[in-house]
């Protein structure tokens, strides 16, 4: 039982720090009128946030970095686009360039999916299995939602559209 609740506070710190990159991406957009990382203003994050200096960085709630360690596991939070709509990618190799077929490391997925979505379906709602991904200065310049399979089945991480439309 120790350990089961040692888990369940780790799922809950990765999708708390999910959210922690929701909330200023939005601050930056209401306050400036794009998101950081948005360096064309075509309302997409082409670039790391980390580094919008005029925003992002004045915000004491923001994260200041892509790596987060969960006991044995090391998950790598990016902030980018995947060609149309604004995402945010958790993944379990940096660069989410790495297959992962691990049983707890899919619950941790799964418990994201659920937390934000109130759904355990890897190819709906607004959770979604990351089938490929491209991640370029430590933005996600593109990615590719999976369309069949579930949590369980190798991915390399989850894609987040914040943006909230199906």
């Amino acid at each position: 039982k120790g350990q089961d609740l040692i888990q369940n506070a780790r799922m809950k710190q990765l999708v708390n720090e999910t959210k922690k990159w929701e909330v200023p991406l939005w601050t930056c957009y209401d306050r400036k009128g794009k998101f950081p990382g948005d360096n064309n203003n075509d309302g997409l994050i082409e670039v790391d946030p980390l580094t919008d200096t005029a925003c992002w960085q004045k915000l004491a709630q923001a994260p200041d970095s892509h790596t987060l360690n969960l006991g044995s596991y090391t998950f790598y939070i990016y902030a980018g686009n995947d060609g149309s709509r604004n995402v945010i990618a958790v993944c379990g190799a940096l660069g989410c360039n790495a297959l992962t077929q691990d049983d707890l490391y899919a619950d941790f997925l799964r418990t994201i999916d659920i937390s934000l979505d109130g759904e355990d379906s890897a190819t709906a709602g607004i959770v979604r299995a990351i089938s490929t991904a491209t991640v370029t200065n430590s933005a996600v310049t593109a990615a590719t939602a999976a369309t069949a399979g579930n949590w369980s089945s190798t991915t390399r991480g989850a894609l987040y559209y914040f943006d909230k439309q199906p």
